[in-house]
C-alpha cells in the first residue's frame, strides 16, 4: 500500500538511540496484576527481533516496531531516565536533591510501579517528590497511584485545563471512542505477524487499574519556571497541538527538552481513528518552531512521552525543524488545495510530500497518516460535507448497500464483481463493494469471506499501525462475534467530573423520543460546592445551569457531589434531603438509555 523502496533502510541511528543509556530491562517483561492476571507482556513482540521481516507486515512498520519493541531502564542524560516499552508510554524520572520527579506515569498502576520498582532496584529507594501530567491522555497519567497514593503530600504539575479535558471524554463519547479504540488497536487479533505489530506510538496499551490523582499545581503561561525537588523546570504551553492541554518543559541544568507528545519518531494523528475533534497542524507547527526558538541553544537532548530521545544540537534542529514542516506543510498545502476546488479525499491521494521529508523515518505515518491527516484539515475547516449536492442526502450504508446490490444484479454477481476487483489488486474498491453486500445481506458468507480476506490483504501491508489495526479488527469481526467490551469509569476519574459534567452525562443519555412528553424541574444544592444547579427536562432534552435565579422546582435536592455520584450509580437517596415528589428522580431513571459498548461496525 505504502511505497518503502526510497526509504533508508541502511540508516541505523534510530537503533544507536533507541539502545543509548541502556541500563536494564524489566525480565521477565510480563507485569501483572494483584489476582496474577497478565496486564502488560512485552515479551510477546519478541518475535520482531527476526530478520528479514514477515511478508505479512510492511517492512517499514515492523521496522518501527522493532524499536518500540525494546523495553527497560534507559538513561537519557546524567539524572534523567525513562522507562519505555512498559506501557504505550514512556515514563521520564527526573532525579533530584531528596527523590525523583516522575513524568507521565504511563497508563495503569500495575506498569508504573514496575517501572519504578525497575528504576529504583539501580538508582536507590529514592521517594516520589513530584509528578507532572504532560496532558490529559490516560496513557500520561492512568498509572499514578502506582507511583504515589492520592494522599502523599507531593506536587502534581499539569497545564491549564487538564482535569477538564481529562475526563471530558469519557464524559461525553467515551463508549463510541472505547468501542472504536478496539479497532484502533485490533484488540482481538493475536500478537505476531499475521496480527498486532503494535500501534506506531508504541506496542499496546496495558490493561491494569487506571486512576486520576487532580494536580495540585497548573502551567498556566510559556516560560513560568517551578523548583521541584530543587530541580528547575521551564514551561512551554502548547494547547492545541496533540492535546487540547500541552505542555513541553525544559530542564536548563540538564540541558535536557521534553516535547511531550508533541514531536515524536512518527507523524502524529490529527484526528485519531478511534475518534476525537480535530487538532489544529497550523497550531501544532508553530508550537515546534516556538521550542526551537526557546530552546535548541541549549538543548543536547530531546525527549518525549514516546520513542527513544535525540542527542546533539544539530541533529535536534534538523528533527524538531522536520517535524515542523512535516505538519505546516500538510496544512499549508491542504488549504492551498481545498481553495482550488479540490476535496478532502482528492487531496489525500494527489499530496506528496517533500522528498526530504519522505525519507525521514520520523515523518513516516505509523500512528497518524498524511491519509487521514490531511482529510482532517479539510473537515477541521470545510466539514464533513465536500459541496457536491448529489453528497447531500445519501442513503445510510444499509440502505446504500442495497440499491448497490440490486444495480449489480443480486448479492452473489456484486460478490463476483467485487472479487474480480481484488483480484486485479484493487482492494480498496473490493473492500467498498463486498462491504455494500455484506450491509444488505449481512448473512452472505460469500461476502463477508471476500470483505474479510481483503481486509486482511489491506492490513498486511498497511506502513500505518493503526491502518493495519483497523482492517485486521474489521477482518476478525467479520469472522467472529462481536468482543465484549467493558466499560467502567474508575472512582477516581468518576470523582474528578464536575457537576456539569455528570449531569452533561445523564443529558446525552435522554431517549429523546421516550421523553417528548415528560415536564419537570429539580433543583440541586450541593452543600461541599456551596452550588445550586437547576435541571429541566421539555421537549425531550434535559437542561441544567448553576446559580438559577428561578428556584421553584417539582423536587428539591440537597445533597454533596459524592451523594450525586452514589445516587447516579443507583444507590438511591440515603442521606440526601428531598422536597417535593421523589418520583421525579423514577422519570427522569426512566427515559434515560444505557450505551451500547458492543455495537456492530463491519456489519448492519
Amino acid at each position: 500500500m505504502t511505497a518503502t523502496s526510497e526509504l533508508p533502510f541502511d540508516d541505523t541511528r534510530d537503533f544507536e538511540d533507541a539502545d543509548r543509556g541502556f541500563v536494564a530491562a524489566l525480565d521477565p517483561g510480563a507485569v501483572k496484576d494483584g489476582t496474577g492476571r497478565v496486564v502488560w507482556n512485552s515479551d510477546a513482540f519478541a518475535y520482531l527481533k527476526t530478520d528479514p521481516p514477515a511478508d505479512t507486515v510492511n517492512p517499514s512498520l515492523w521496522r518501527q516496531g522493532a524499536l518500540c519493541a525494546r523495553q527497560g531502564l534507559y538513561e537519557v542524560t546524567e539524572g534523567v531516565y525513562q522507562i519505555r516499552g512498559l506501557d504505550l508510554s514512556n515514563m521520564t524520572l527526573v532525579e533530584g536533591e531528596r527523590g525523583v520527579v516522575v513524568v507521565d506515569p504511563l497508563v495503569s498502576a500495575e506498569t508504573a510501579a514496575a517501572g519504578l520498582g525497575l528504576y529504583r532496584e539501580r538508582r536507590g529507594e529514592r521517594p516520589v517528590t513530584a509528578v507532572i501530567y504532560t496532558h490529559p491522555h490516560f496513557d500520561h497519567f492512568g498509572g499514578v497511584m502506582g507511583v504515589i497514593a492520592p494522599d502523599d503530600d507531593v506536587p502534581i504539575v499539569a497545564p491549564e485545563h487538564f482535569m477538564e479535558h481529562a475526563v471530558s471524554e469519557n464524559v461525553y463519547a467515551g463508549t463510541a471512542m472505547v468501542r472504536r479504540g478496539m479497532y484502533f488497536a485490533a484488540f482481538s487479533t493475536p500478537v505476531g505477524p499475521q496480527g498486532q505489530v503494535g500501534m506506531g506510538l508504541g506496542m499496546a496499551t496495558s490493561s491494569g487499574s487506571v486512576g486520576l490523582i487532580p494536580p495540585t499545581l497548573e502551567i498556566t503561561r510559556t516560560g513560568q519556571e517551578e523548583i521541584l525537588d530543587g530541580v528547575r523546570f521551564v514551561f512551554q504551553m502548547t494547547p492545541g497541538t496533540e492535546a487540547p492541554a500541552e505542555m513541553n518543559f525544559f530542564l536548563p541544568e540538564r540541558r535536557a527538552l521534553c516535547m511531550a507528545e508533541n514531536s515524536c519518531h512518527t507523524l502524529h494523528n490529527l484526528l485519531t481513528l478511534r475518534g476525537a475533534q480535530v487538532r489544529d497542524a497550523r497550531v501544532w507547527s508553530r508550537y515546534i518552531n516556538e521550542a526551537i526558538e526557546l530552546f535548541t541553544d541549549e538543548a543536547e537532548v530531546v525527549f518525549a512521552s514516546h520513542h527513544w530521545p535525540v542527542w546533539g544540537r544539530a541533529r535536534i534542529v534538523d528533527f524538531l525543524t522536520e517535524q515542523r514542516d512535516l505538519y505546516g506543510y500538510l496544512h499549508d498545502q491542504t488549504l492551498r488545495m481545498m481553495n482550488s476546488g479540490h476535496t478532502g479525499i482528492e487531496i489525500a491521494e494527489e499530496i506528496q510530500l517533500p522528498p526530504a521529508l519522505r525519507r525521514a523515518w520520523h515523518a513516516r505515518g505509523y500512528y497518524g497518516s498524511v491519509s487521514h491527516g490531511v482529510k482532517a484539515i479539510y473537515q477541521r475547516y470545510m466539514g464533513w460535507f465536500d459541496g457536491n449536492p448529489a453528497h447531500l442526502w445519501q442513503h445510510p450504508p444499509q440502505a446504500q448497500g442495497e440499491r448497490y446490490v440490486r444495480a449489480l444484479g443480486g448479492a452473489d454477481r456484486a460478490t463476483e464483481t467485487a472479487r474480480g476487483f481484488a483480484d486485479e489488486g484493487d482492494l480498496r474498491f473490493a473492500a467498498e463493494l463486498a462491504s455494500h453486500v455484506v450491509f444488505a445481506d449481512p448473512d452472505h458468507q460469500g461476502a463477508r469471506d471476500l470483505l474479510a480476506d481483503v481486509l486482511t490483504r489491506l492490513g498486511h501491508g498497511a506502513e500505518c499501525a493503526t491502518w493495519r489495526n483497523f482492517f485486521l479488527q474489521g477482518a476478525y469481526e467479520l469472522d467472529h462475534p462481536v468482543p465484549r467490551t467493558a466499560i467502567a469509569l474508575a472512582a477516581s476519574m468518576a470523582s474528578a467530573l464536575s457537576v456539569t459534567q455528570a449531569f452533561d452525562s445523564l443529558a446525552i443519555r435522554v431517549n429523546g423520543p421516550r421523553a417528548w412528553d415528560e415536564k419537570f424541574t429539580i433543583l440541586w444544592t450541593f452543600t461541599d460546592l456551596d452550588e445550586t444547579h437547576r435541571m429541566t427536562l421539555s421537549n425531550g432534552v434535559l437542561i441544567h445551569h448553576p446559580g438559577p435565579k428561578d428556584t421553584t422546582a417539582d423536587l428539591a435536592l440537597t445533597l454533596t457531589k459524592p451523594q450525586l455520584l452514589g445516587l447516579l450509580a443507583g444507590k438511591g437517596l440515603d442521606g440526601v434531603n428531598n422536597e417535593g415528589d421523589v418520583g421525579v428522580l423514577t422519570r427522569l431513571f426512566a427515559v434515560l438509555d444505557e450505551p451500547d459498548p458492543d455495537f456492530r461496525i463491519v456489519t448492519p
